[in-house]
């Protein structure tokens, strides 16, 4: 296949792309600055523009495109930085996946879909949250609508924590539990629908090669933990114990509404991937971190 990857310089982005090429696909990027390499094509999201040829002759497209849900502070500005640039990004790729007949684009999307859903099991059926995460996703989602339309197989990556020491849920938490300061947030009741980097990227793959599958996908693993659990988890795996607590007083003071997110969760499932045939590599968290710390 040729594939058209947007986002292709992020831990998952830069993954896929490899991955792709390791299973002989032909991969072009997308870049917001002058192409400089072959495979490189030019591309503004907020201005809308899309070099000419980006998307000739392409099977696929991957839209991976958009900055990070909980890199900065949350305040108004920066959500409707997070809501108007992943929206419109979509919007721009749906589109021009339209205008060139592309038969499939897989358009990430989070579990955050499904809004703070305790300790019950979530499908990809399971009705949509009511915070402003779950509210971004909707909308996100909404805008691949021109692709669709057209005809094309539209795939919303619902992913969830991506375990893996080079970004991801991992990087900011090593240098802590290292320090022995890890711990868990809040109760710790809260669900952690985590999934291997692995298990990401052969989930993406298996997503565009497998023409029955549309519409929302759980990318997470088949056993997600609490974060209790996960704390625990993680501490054995860096020969680190993890006593603290964090109270959630803290998380709101630091990370103001975003710790909202940190101190719920979904136990989402990956129904779909499964009722497909997919096969996790790493089906349990003690798999997932041994694989990401080398233990």
């Amino acid at each position: 296949m040729r594939v058209v990857v947007a986002g292709s310089s992020g831990l998952i982005g830069t993954s896929l792309v490899a991955g792709l090429r390791q299973a002989e696909h032909e991969v072009v990027r997308l870049v917001r600055r002058l192409p400089t390499a072959p495979d490189e094509r030019g591309w503004d999201p907020a201005t809308g523009e899309l070099d000419a040829d980006a998307l000739d002759g392409a099977d696929a497209v991957v839209n991976l495109s958009g900055p990070g849900i909980g890199d900065k502070r949350w305040n108004p500005e920066r959500k409707r930085h997070l809501l108007q640039a992943r929206v419109r990004s979509t919007e721009v790729i749906a589109k021009a996946v339209a205008a060139a007949g592309v038969p499939v684009l897989a358009n990430a999307s989070a579990v955050g879909f499904y809004g703070d859903t305790g300790s019950h099991p979530v499908t990809e059926s399971s009705p949509p949250g009511s915070d402003f995460l779950a509210g971004l996703c909707r909308r996100w989602e909404a805008a691949t609508a021109p692709a669709s339309e057209a005809g094309a197989r539209v795939v919303l990556l619902r992913t969830g924590l991506v375990i893996s020491m080079s970004g991801g849920l991992l990087a900011p938490l090593k240098p802590l539990f290292s320090m022995m300061l890890g711990g868990r947030l809040g109760s710790g009741k809260q669900y952690m629908p985590w999934i291997s980097l692995d298990d990401e990227i052969a989930a993406i793959r298996f997503a565009l090669e497998n023409p029955d599958i549309s519409g929302p996908v759980n990318l997470t693993g088949p056993a997600p933990v609490t974060n209790a659990e996960f704390t625990r988890a993680l501490g054995e795996a860096l020969g680190r114990p993890a006593p603290w607590i964090v109270p959630g007083f803290a998380l709101r003071i630091v990370l103001g509404e975003f710790a909202e997110t940190a101190l719920t969760g979904q136990r989402a499932m990956p129904t779909v991937l499964e009722a497909n045939g997919f096969g996790f590599q790493h089906p349990t968290l003690g798999a997932a971190l041994a694989a990401a710390t080398g233990k």
